[in-house]
C-alpha cells in the first residue's frame, strides 16, 4: 500500500472514530506528529478527504473535520430505503442458498460482535450484511452507490451506537428477521428492510 493511502485510512479511521470529532480544527504539524508521517502522502490523503467531504482544508484556518447535516443524513438514509427496498423486492422471490449462506455467516459473525459489545466490529459487519443482500441482486448501479457511501453509513453507524450501545441488539434482531423472510421467499423482507432503515433514521434523530 502507499504512503498517501496508509495517510488517507489513518486519518479517515480517526474522523469515523471521532478522535478528530466535527468541528475540530487540525495543523498539518498535527498530522505528521499523529501519522509519524512526512506532509506529501499527508497532503494527498487530505485532497482525497477534502473530495469525499470529510474535510474542508482552509489555508488560513487548516484542516477542518466536517459534520454531516441533518439534511445530508435524512437523504442518505431516504436513498437507502428507496434502494435497498427494492434490492429485497428483486431478490426475495430468487434468492439462493449460497447467497443466503453468505448472509447467514454475516449473521453469526454479529451476533458475537453484540454479545462482546464490539461497536466498531458491528457497524462493519452491518453494512457487509447491507452490502451482500445488494451484491445478491445483481444491480451492479445500486451497489455502488451504496459502496460510494459507505464510509459515511459507516459513521452514522457509530454514531448511533456511541449514543446508546445497546441499539446493536435491535439491529442485528432487525437483520435476523430480515434474513428469515428471505429464507422462506417472503415478500415481508421489503417490509422489513424498510421499517428497519426507517426506524434507525427515526433513532438517530432523537
Amino acid at each position: 500500500m502507499l504512503l498517501k493511502d496508509i495517510a488517507y485510512q489513518k486519518i479517515k479511521e480517526k474522523i469515523l472514530d471521532e478522535e478528530y470529532h466535527p468541528g475540530l480544527f487540525l495543523s498539518e504539524r498535527t498530522l505528521i506528529n499523529d501519522l509519524s508521517m512526512s506532509k506529501t502522502p499527508i497532503k494527498n490523503a487530505l485532497v482525497r478527504l477534502e473530495t469525499e467531504g470529510f474535510i474542508t482544508v482552509s489555508s488560513k484556518q487548516g484542516i477542518f473535520i466536517n459534520d454531516l447535516s441533518v439534511d445530508k443524513i435524512n437523504d442518505i438514509y431516504n436513498l437507502r430505503i428507496a434502494l435497498e427496498s427494492f434490492n429485497c423486492e428483486t431478490i426475495y422471490p430468487v434468492i439462493n442458498a449460497d447467497q443466503l449462506a453468505e448472509l447467514k455467516s454475516n449473521i453469526e459473525e454479529t451476533k458475537l460482535a453484540v454479545e462482546s459489545a464490539d461497536a466498531k466490529a458491528f457497524a462493519t459487519l452491518d453494512h457487509e450484511f447491507h452490502l451482500t443482500l445488494s451484491e445478491a441482486t445483481g444491480n451492479q448501479e445500486i451497489t455502488r452507490i451504496l459502496l460510494n457511501y459507505q464510509d459515511h453509513l459507516l459513521r452514522i453507524t457509530l454514531r448511533h451506537l456511541s449514543k446508546d450501545p445497546s441499539r446493536v441488539r435491535k439491529f442485528y434482531e432487525d437483520h435476523v428477521e430480515i434474513y428469515k423472510a428471505l429464507e422462506n421467499h417472503h415478500s415481508e423482507s421489503v417490509t422489513l428492510m424498510r421499517k428497519h432503515l426507517q426506524d434507525s433514521k427515526s433513532i438517530l434523530f432523537k
